[in-house]
C-alpha cells in the first residue's frame, strides 16, 4: 500500500484544536440530555458542530474538505455507518457525508473517532462559511490549468471559526476550480473562483451572488484577475460587505445573491474596493512562502505505468463490451501517461442517489489503496472518484466494483441522478425525492439505453431550498405540496458548467408516477427529433420548450 495522497496532512496543532472542540461540545450535549439546555438553546450549538434534528432522528453531517479523503478515513466512515447508523451513509452535493440515524448521546464518541483520523463536522451547518468545494479531478485532470487544492485548503483554514464570519446573515458557500471546464458550478455559489496561470503567477476570476433556492440566480463576475497575494484580502472584503449589509430581517432574502441583485454588481464592487482600501494588506497578503508551505503538506504520487498500459486497456475494452460502456461514461483523461481517472457511480439502477453501505465504503477504501495511492474524492454530484488509476489495471478495478454493485455505467448520463434526501428525512421538504429517483433510475437503468440518450442530467429537490440543485439539471424536478399530495414541477434547460443556465418551468406540477411517465415522453421526443451529434440541451436550444411540453402533457 502506498501512503495516502491528495489532501492536507494534519499536524498536532490541528489535532489539539479538534480535541478541545469535542470536549466543549460533549459538555453541551450532556447539558441538553440532562435538561440544563433547552432545544432552542442547544440548536445553534449543535448546528455549529454539524448536528441536525430531522424528522425521525438526529443527522450528523461530516466535513470532507474540498471532497478529498484517504482510505483510513473512508474505513472510519464505514465503521460509523455500521456501529452508529443503519449501515449506510449519504454523500451530499457539498462533497460531505451525512448519517441520518444518529443518537444524540453517541455524537461525542463519533466525533472523537473522527478526530482520530483527522476528520470533523465543524461548519457543516449554521450561518457560516460552509465546506469549500473543489474540482473532483483536481491535480489529475489533463485539462487542468491550476491545481486548486492548495488554495482550497488555504480557504478552509481562513474560513474555519473566522471571528467575523461565524454568524453571517445566512449560510455561505464557496467553490474553486482550476480548469476551464467548470466542474464545480462556480456561478451558482455565493463566491465562485476560477484559477488560471497569470503573467506573474496564479490569478483568480471571482463570481459573486450566485445561488439556487427559491430565488435562483447565476453569479456575476466581480473581478477578472485577482493576483494570488490579494486573494484572501479580496475574499475577506467581499464577505465583510455581505456581513455588514446582508438582510437579517428575512431568512428568504438574507443570501448574498439578494444583496447583489438589490444594489447591483457595480455598487457591490465599489463597496468591496472601499473595504479593501481600509484593510492593512500585510495582514492578508498570501505570500509565496505561505502557499509553498501549504503545498508541501500535500503528498505527491509517483505516477509510473508500463509503456503498454494504454494498449492493454484498449484490448480489454474490445474484449468486454460492458466494460467498454463503463469506460466511456465513467472515466476522464489523466494528465499522466498510462493513467486514467475513474468515477464510481453511487447511482445503481433503482438505487438511492449518493447512498453507500458500510460494505461498499470499505471496498472503496480497499480499492483506493490498491489503485489510487489510498486517495478518494467525493463529487458534488454524489459520486466517488479514484483519481490516479493505471490504465492496465482499470479492468481489475471495474470487476471489483461490480462485486459490490458499484459498476453502473451512467456518469454524466440520465441514470446519474442527483437528489436530496427529501421528505423521508428532512422536515423542510414537501415531497420525497428518493422514491421518484429510484423509479427514474429503474426506468432508464439499461446501460445501452443510457448510452443512446447521451449526456442528460436529472436533478431532484424535495423543496424550494434546492439541495438537489434542480435548477441546474437539464431536467429538474421540484417537489411541491398540493392539498397534502406530493407533486413535481418539471424544469428544462438547466446547466451548471461554464454555460450556466437556470431551468425553465415546463408546465403544471404532476403526481409522482405521472412525472416519471412525462419524463419518459420528453426523452422519447428528444430521441425522435435530435439531429446527428446533438445532445439533449442542443436539441432543446434548437427547438425550444414547446415540443417537449406537448410530449410531457399529452396524456394529462
Amino acid at each position: 500500500m502506498n501512503a495516502p495522497v491528495g489532501h492536507y496532512q494534519y499536524d498536532q496543532i490541528d489535532r489539539n484544536f479538534l480535541q478541545s472542540r469535542i470536549e466543549e461540545f460533549e459538555s453541551q450535549v450532556q447539558r441538553r440530555i440532562d435538561g440544563t439546555l433547552t432545544e432552542d438553546e442547544f440548536k445553534p450549538l449543535r448546528l455549529m458542530n454539524g448536528l441536525y434534528l430531522q424528522l425521525h432522528a438526529y443527522m450528523l453531517r461530516i466535513a470532507i474538505p474540498y471532497g478529498i479523503l484517504d482510505s483510513r478515513q473512508m474505513r472510519k466512515l464505514s465503521d460509523i455507518a455500521h456501529r452508529y447508523d443503519r449501515d449506510y451513509g449519504h454523500f451530499t452535493t457539498r462533497q460531505n457525508i451525512q448519517f441520518n440515524w444518529i443518537r444524540l448521546e453517541d455524537t461525542p464518541a463519533i466525533l472523537r473517532e473522527l478526530a482520530d483520523v483527522d476528520m470533523h463536522a465543524i461548519q457543516t451547518s449554521g450561518n457560516c462559511i460552509r465546506n469549500v468545494t473543489s474540482d473532483e479531478f483536481a491535480g489529475a485532470a489533463a485539462d487542468e490549468l491550476v491545481d486548486p487544492r492548495v488554495h482550497a485548503e488555504i480557504l478552509r483554514q481562513w474560513s474555519t471559526l473566522h471571528p467575523e464570519f461565524t454568524f453571517l446573515p445566512r449560510k455561505f458557500k464557496i467553490a474553486i476550480s482550476g480548469s476551464p471546464n467548470d466542474r464545480v458550478a462556480a456561478r451558482f455559489h455565493d463566491i465562485g473562483i476560477l484559477a488560471r496561470p497569470g503573467v506573474d503567477g496564479t490569478v483568480f476570476r471571482i463570481f459573486v451572488g450566485g445561488g439556487m433556492g427559491r430565488t435562483p440566480i447565476i453569479g456575476q463576475e466581480i473581478f477578472d484577475a485577482v493576483p494570488e497575494d490579494r486573494l484572501l484580502a479580496t475574499l475577506e472584503a467581499i464577505v465583510r460587505v455581505y456581513n455588514a449589509h446582508g438582510r437579517r430581517d428575512n431568512i428568504y432574502k438574507a443570501r448574498i445573491k439578494i444583496l447583489v441583485q438589490a444594489i447591483g454588481i457595480e455598487a457591490y464592487r465599489e463597496a468591496v474596493e472601499a473595504e479593501l482600501a481600509l484593510m492593512n494588506p500585510d495582514h492578508y497578503r498570501l505570500t509565496p512562502e505561505t502557499v509553498a508551505a501549504i503545498r508541501a503538506r500535500f503528498a505527491v504520487p509517483e505516477l509510473v505505468a508500463p509503456d503498454n498500459a494504454s494498449e492493454v486497456l484498449a484490448q480489454q475494452r474490445i474484449a468486454d463490451r460492458e466494460f467498454d460502456l463503463w469506460v466511456r461514461s465513467n472515466t476522464h483523461e489523466h494528465r499522466a501517461s498510462g493513467h486514467i481517472i475513474a468515477v464510481v457511480s453511487m447511482k445503481p439502477a433503482g438505487g438511492i442517489p449518493g447512498d453507500a453501505t458500510s460494505v461498499q465504503m470499505k471496498r472503496l477504501a480497499d480499492l483506493a489503496d490498491v489503485h489510487s495511492f489510498g486517495e478518494l474524492r467525493i463529487t458534488h454530484l454524489q459520486n466517488v472518484v479514484l483519481g490516479h488509476v493505471r490504465q492496465d489495471r482499470l479492468h481489475d478495478l471495474w470487476l471489483s466494483l461490480r462485486e459490490v454493485g458499484l459498476a453502473s455505467a451512467n456518469v454524466g448520463l440520465i441514470g446519474d441522478i442527483v437528489a436530496c434526501p427529501g421528505l423521508d428525512y428532512c422536515a423542510l421538504a414537501n415531497s420525497r425525492s428518493i422514491p421518484i429517483a429510484q423509479k427514474l433510475g429503474a426506468r432508464f437503468g439499461n446501460a445501452d439505453l443510457q448510452a443512446e440518450i447521451g449526456a442528460l442530467s436529472i436533478n431532484i429537490s424535495g423543496c424550494i431550498n434546492a439541495c438537489g440543485h434542480h435548477h441546474a439539471g437539464n431536467i429538474g424536478l421540484l417537489g411541491v405540496d398540493k392539498r397534502g399530495e406530493e407533486f413535481f414541477q418539471i424544469t428544462l434547460g438547466g446547466r451548471a458548467d461554464q454555460g450556466a443556465a437556470i431551468g425553465s418551468i415546463l408546465g403544471p406540477a404532476l403526481p409522482e408516477d405521472d412525472t416519471v411517465d412525462a419524463i419518459a415522453r420528453i426523452v422519447d421526443c428528444y430521441l425522435g427529433k435530435r439531429t446527428a451529434g446533438e445532445t439533449f440541451l442542443d436539441t432543446l436550444s434548437r427547438l425550444g420548450d414547446v415540443p417537449f411540453k406537448d410530449a410531457a402533457y399529452e396524456a394529462v
